[in-house]
C-alpha cells in the first residue's frame, strides 16, 4: 500500500512556531515518525511539505497519476479557504483523511471551518503526531 501525506504551509517550522500550541517536536521528528509507524504496518509511506498552494495542488495530481492508495492530508492554514486543494483533491478516487495537529474547533473563529472535512473519509484533529497514526491505522484497517 502506498500513500501520499502532504503537509501545507509553516509545518516546515514546527518545534520553532508557536511551541506552547504545536509542541517542541520538529518537522524532521514528525517524519520520522511517520516513517516508523508507515513501517510497522507495512505502507510505503511518501512524505512531502510545501508552503506553496500550487504545489500541493500539483502533489496531488501526483498522487492521482502515480496510482498512490490513499492521501493523508494536512493543508493548514489552507484548511479554511483552499479551493483549489479540494479540488484537486475531488480528482481522487482513493480515500483522503484530514489531520490537523490541534482541535481547529477549538481555535480561533477563522480557523474552525474546513473546507475538505465533507469530502474525507476521516477527520483527525486534536492528536498531534499521533494523528498521522491513526490515519495511517485507518489505511491499514482497509488492506
Amino acid at each position: 500500500m502506498k500513500i501520499m501525506i502532504l503537509n501545507g504551509p509553516n509545518l516546515d517550522m514546527l518545534g520553532v512556531r508557536q511551541p506552547e500550541i504545536y509542541g517542541n517536536k520538529d518537522y524532521d521528528d514528525l517524519c520520522f515518525e511517520i516513517d516508523e509507524w508507515a513501517g510497522d504496518m507495512g505502507i510505503m509511506a511518501d512524505v512531502r511539505q510545501s508552503n506553496y498552494e500550487g504545489e500541493l495542488v500539483e502533489f496531488i495530481h501526483e498522487a492521482y497519476e502515480d496510482n498512490f492508495d490513499g492521501v493523508i492530508i494536512n493543508p493548514a492554514a489552507y484548511t479554511h479557504y483552499s479551493y483549489a486543494i479540494r479540488d484537486a483533491l475531488l480528482i481522487l478516487n482513493v480515500p483522503v483523511v484530514e489531520v490537523h495537529l490541534t482541535d481547529i474547533s477549538q481555535r480561533d473563529e477563522f480557523r474552525r471551518h474546513s473546507v475538505i472535512s465533507d469530502i474525507c473519509a476521516k477527520t483527525i484533529k486534536g492528536k498531534g503526531f499521533e494523528g498521522y497514526k491513526e490515519a495511517l491505522e485507518f489505511f491499514f484497517d482497509l488492506l
